[in-house]
């Protein structure tokens, strides 16, 4: 699944960043905007449609979610970090109220939304997940993880029309995407007809 990120554990500067982002209240106005990727991670894009193993398409994902959770300064960085930090110790609660912190302080930021709709999604609340995945991609159209996320809240939503289209955009940006699986012949969100065998 590509909901998820987990960044290289805090420098001394970023625990400095965190226990200031715990002590005082942040306020959207400061939030500078976040940085401009589009350039590289179009690269991204055309070098994972050109990958001949997954391995290799694994690599460019890595590359592509150093960009997606480059938060906009230290202290966003912070929040973004400590969320995804009780996330993968299962503290969802906790994680979903960095998260909360994070858009209120950010609400332009994509990455922001993408990760509190993962926290959503593995609490099976697939509506509230798919309200954050819509807001991440209306900031990021082209994030890709924000995007098969969208397929699996609609898929367990049982929307499963609305789930195969939108895993079709995601699959054609990165054919090489985890969830692939669902699409292929036989799978739930398979093209209607692909699992037929012809007479």
């Amino acid at each position: 699944m590509l909901f998820a990120f987990r960044r290289a554990p805090f420098s001394f500067a970023a625990c400095a960043a965190v226990l200031a982002a715990a002590s005082f209240p942040v306020l959207a106005s400061e939030c500078p905007d976040a940085p401009d990727h589009s350039t590289p991670l179009e690269a991204l894009l055309t070098e994972v449609q050109e990958a001949e193993t997954e391995s290799h398409a694994r690599e460019i994902a890595n590359r592509m979610w150093e960009y997606w959770a480059d938060a906009p300064n230290a202290q966003a960085q912070a929040i973004l970090d400590r969320g995804m930090t009780k996330r993968s110790a299962f503290d969802f609660l906790g994680a979903l109220a960095d998260f909360d912190q994070l858009i209120a302080y950010c609400p332009d930021y994509a990455e922001g939304y993408n990760q509190r709709a993962f926290v959503h999604y593995l609490r099976r609340d697939f509506a509230s997940a798919l309200t954050d995945l819509d807001r991440a991609l209306e900031l990021s159209p082209r994030h890709i993880a924000a995007m098969s996320g969208r397929a699996l809240s609609l898929y367990g939503l049982s929307r499963l029309e609305e789930a195969r289209t939108a895993l079709a955009e995601a699959l054609a940006l990165n054919p090489w995407l985890p969830e692939r699986y669902l699409a292929e012949p036989g799978g739930p969100l398979a093209p209607p007809g692909a699992g037929d065998v012809e007479l």
